[in-house]
């Protein structure tokens, strides 16, 4: 994993935003048009969802690394590693849809495919293991990511991580002797006590889904 190229699109990003103010003012015109149901913590709302979306796109490189050692300690790396490629090249060689998208608020996109690709992939470790493959929270974080990028466009990043799930995993993935063994090693005190360390993420920023609001 080139994770370390992911960090430095990131710190350029991050340059880009310094100078121009751009996501700060893209959320700022955002903010009224969110769903009810997206709650921002009290104090400067702009700021809330800065810091948010900033996480959002600075967990990306933590995550890949994340999975790929749990895979490769599941002893499918070789299955797992291809889709988490996939997440990566989002960052370093956006698709064509992507074109065009720079600073903080272009990553946003790529880091959106970047953590729904992990969380198919996370839907598919519980669905064999009864666990995920890591035990970052996002789904949460996702929801709030797919509304400020927009339902259209959303729903296209969406189908494009569906489709490189279905390319690169199938049911074979997982009934291999190694997959029985880290099935087992899974019931440990110890991975259960690992995954702790691994907080809801939009909790933790401030953001949160008041799923009994009107819309």
């Amino acid at each position: 994993m080139n994770t370390a190229a992911l960090r430095e699109q990131i710190s350029r990003a991050h340059q880009h935003e310094t100078s121009t103010g751009q996501l700060a003012l893209q959320l700022e015109n955002q903010l009224p048009h969110l769903h009810s149901a997206i709650a921002v913590a009290d104090g400067d709302r702009t700021q809330v969802m800065t810091r948010f979306v900033t996480a959002y796109i600075e967990l990306v490189p933590d995550l890949l690394e994340a999975a790929n050692d749990v895979a490769r300690e599941a002893g499918i790396e070789s299955q797992i590693k291809p889709v988490l490629k996939i997440a990566e090249q989002f960052f370093l060689q956006p698709p064509a849809i992507l074109v065009g998208h720079v600073g903080l608020d272009g990553l946003l996109d790529e880091a959106y495919l970047a953590h729904r690709l992990v969380e198919e992939v996370n839907d598919l470790y519980i669905k064999h293991f009864g666990q995920p493959l890591i035990p970052a929270d996002t789904t949460v974080a996702n929801v709030i990511a797919h509304q400020l990028i927009g339902e259209t466009f959303a729903n296209q990043l969406d189908e494009a991580v569906h489709h490189a799930v279905d390319e690169l995993l199938n049911e074979e993935s997982f009934a291999l002797e190694s997959v029985e063994a880290y099935r087992e090693q899974l019931k440990s005190p110890d991975t259960e006590a690992a995954w702790k360390r691994w907080p809801c993420l939009s909790r933790q920023l401030g953001v949160e889904l008041a799923l009994d609001q009107p819309a």
